[in-house]
């Protein structure tokens, strides 16, 4: 006996929720009918080790990594470093000193000249001669060449220097204090060289030096003048008004300059005549001024950060053109892997991505603490770069916000609600997601020493990540 089964009766209206490949909701869209997809797809993509890894860090032992980065947020998001004086590195950066030689402090991590990216080499060559140690570039390259100028990461000294810096005993330095309650935290950052023909932008002509020069007998003893006259400086307080003044504080800082000088203007009046005019023109032709100010008061939030152990929150992110380097807190070991290219460019007319050089420089350490790349949703200027709309900004600060642990209570983004900025990158979070920081930064040129060609954005290498991941997980062989 046969049963007649009832019609299939097809719906009149249908609805798709898709998950995983975007191509079937493409499809569905292209016939006009609704559909919601879900961007899924296997958290660290799909790679064996670290997923387990991510299991190990997440649940067996999420509850104390949450603590600990609970710590780390906390001090990035709470500590209020000032600036304090200026000095010679030699005087007060630890191993910099007469005593330790001839040694120059780079971005990134450690590197043998061998391996040196031509624009770091031309600054190297430019600070040699600017210390005395050699009368001209040629003979600059053949001390450091033979090793006789030492080389060292400045991150390894408390100090950050911007893009292809690097920078000697008689370096003005910004000295930077951070009272922590257990004591004082303190790190270092050169006086910002401008723009034009200098030394951090791959340059190492007459010029170049003449700008590091300049910084040592006129910049650095007036803003040494100008602070014994105002007392210190909280850095980040003017940080935050540029933030929502459409500053990011790492590819634009133009408003928190302009509000720095405008609060010196005075005191500059009052410097001595020999050196009143010469500061003068060089702060008003620098419009970069406050970067530096602003690596250095991150460094120090870092430096305080990375005292937590057992978090999975990264506290260095830095490149030397060459290489590009992480450490997580609680760890002095560094993740290296090939410093990437500088991508989301507007160049220079004339230039392209095969003048670029890869990335480079310490000023990644601002993304960490929720500066650059985390703030780029309330700067028009840094939309440019990033598809050239504010949507396009807001999208990279959510990418932020989605591998972050919290938000910023000092840095808010009133294109974004007054939303604080996101703050503490974790490992767990990159690796999981496959999203990795994105850094706003310049461009400067592979080979020919014309200096800046570009500027743009950075996407960090998952794999320093991946290799962090693993070892903060045990799983590394």
């Amino acid at each position: 006996m046969s049963t007649t089964l009832p019609p299939i009766v097809l719906p009149d209206e249908v609805a798709v929720v898709n998950v995983g490949l975007p191509m079937f909701a493409d499809a569905v869209r292209a016939q006009g009918r609704p559909v919601e997809h879900v961007d899924w797809r296997p958290p660290a993509g799909g790679r064996p080790d670290a997923v387990q890894a991510l299991t190990r860090l997440y649940a067996g032992r999420g509850a104390e990594i949450d603590a600990a980065n609970a710590e780390v947020l906390r001090r990035l998001d709470t500590g209020v470093p000032f600036l304090v004086g200026v000095a010679p590195a030699g005087e007060v950066v630890p191993g910099v000193s007469d005593a330790a030689g001839r040694v120059l402090l780079h971005c990134g991590p450690a590197i043998g000249w061998e391996q040196v990216a031509d624009p770091l080499r031309r600054s190297m060559r430019a600070a040699t001669v600017a210390e005395g140690w050699a009368a001209d570039t040629a003979e600059a390259d053949g001390l450091l060449a033979s090793g006789a100028v030492r080389l060292e990461p400045a991150n390894l000294h408390d100090t950050v220097v911007p893009m292809a810096s690097a920078i000697g005993p008689t370096a003005p330095v910004l000295v930077i204090e951070m009272s922590t309650g257990d004591g004082i935290v303190r790190t270092f950052a050169p006086i910002n060289q401008g723009p034009g023909e200098v030394p951090w932008f791959g340059r190492d002509t007459d010029a170049a030096i003449a700008r590091l020069r300049l910084l040592r007998d006129v910049a650095g003893p007036a803003v040494a003048a100008i602070l014994a006259r105002t007392g210190s400086l909280d850095i980040l307080a003017s940080a935050a008004q540029g933030i929502a003044m459409g500053d990011d504080l790492h590819m634009r800082t133009q408003a928190a300059t302009n509000l720095l000088v405008r609060t010196w203007l005075p005191h500059i009046a009052a410097l001595p005549e020999d050196s009143r005019q010469g500061f003068a023109d060089f702060l008003g032709g620098n419009h970069l001024f406050f970067l530096t100010l602003a690596m250095g008061a991150a460094r120090a939030l870092t430096e305080w950060a990375g005292q937590v152990e057992g978090s999975s929150i990264v506290t260095t992110m830095s490149r030397n053109g060459t290489t590009f380097g992480i450490r997580l807190a609680g760890s002095d070991r560094w993740y290296v892997t090939d410093s990437p290219p500088v991508g989301e460019a507007l160049y220079y007319s004339g230039y392209g991505p095969d003048d670029a050089a890869p990335d480079i420089g310490d000023s990644a350490v601002l993304e960490l603490v929720g500066l650059g790349g985390p703030a780029a949703g309330n700067s028009p200027a840094v939309a440019a770069f990033l598809g050239g709309s504010m949507a396009d900004a807001a999208r990279a600060t959510e990418l932020f916000r989605r591998i972050c642990v919290g938000a910023s209570s000092r840095f808010t983004l009133p294109a974004l609600g007054f939303s604080g900025t996101p703050v503490g990158v974790d490992v767990r979070a990159v690796v999981e997601l496959g999203i990795t920081p994105k850094v706003t930064t310049g461009i400067l040129a592979a080979h020919s020493g014309v200096g800046q060609v570009g500027a743009g954005v950075a996407t960090a290498p998952l794999d320093c990540f991946v290799e962090a991941l693993l070892d903060l997980a045990g799983e590394e062989d």
